[in-house]
């Protein structure tokens, strides 16, 4: 690794626990600077989903509680090196926050990596970054990528195209943060359009 990047996760309440527990912990051991930014600063009340026989979808369940480090009105983007959007339920409303698609198009503009995982997909499909390019995600958001002009890849956990890297669910991670650390541990990463 050539420096210790600084990742903003991104996350708010009923953002899913392991998503968000794993990813920050992750970053730290690889010597990484993760943040967790949600719309205040204050104790997150994350979710659990899981799947129950019987039941035709996932069931949530409380989570683990988790400071978010800042408010969305204090991050400067330019600051990060990449950006996280976190699955769980948060993605459904903070994509209808603008901060949260202004962070979206920065990272984007500026040829950041863009990291998205479960339903964060959906941030991105807000913010208009799937179009022409190939994204897995939770299956129940397929329709939504295809909607908007991506390609849904529904055979892998976890896809790769161009500084945008996504995951199906929480069961990717093993894929998805090796792609993740690839990108991050590249030799030059970070090349801006």
């Amino acid at each position: 690794m050539a420096y210790a990047k600084k990742i903003l996760i991104i996350t708010g309440d009923a953002g899913e626990s392991f998503e968000v527990l794993y990813a920050k912990q992750r970053f730290i051991e690889a010597g990484h600077l993760p943040t967790i930014a949600a719309p205040q600063v204050k104790r997150l009340n994350l979710v659990i989903h899981d799947f129950e026989p019987g039941w035709d979808t996932y069931i949530e369940k409380p989570g683990y509680i988790m400071a978010s480090d800042v408010g969305f009105d204090e991050v400067v983007s330019e600051n990060y090196d990449a950006v996280l959007f976190i699955g769980g339920r948060a993605p459904e409303y903070l994509r209808n926050d603008q901060r949260v698609i202004e962070m979206a198009h920065h990272f984007h503009k500026e040829g950041k990596y863009i990291f998205a995982i479960c339903h964060g997909i959906q941030i991105l499909v807000t913010a208009g970054l799937v179009e022409n390019k190939n994204i897995t995600c939770y299956e129940h958001v397929k329709f939504e990528v295809e909607a908007c002009g991506g390609t849904y890849i529904g055979d892998q956990e976890a896809v790769v195209d161009g500084r945008i890297v996504t995951g199906q669910t929480w069961q990717s991670h093993p894929e998805f943060y090796r792609e993740v650390f690839n990108c991050l541990d590249a030799p030059t990463p970070f090349l801006v359009d």
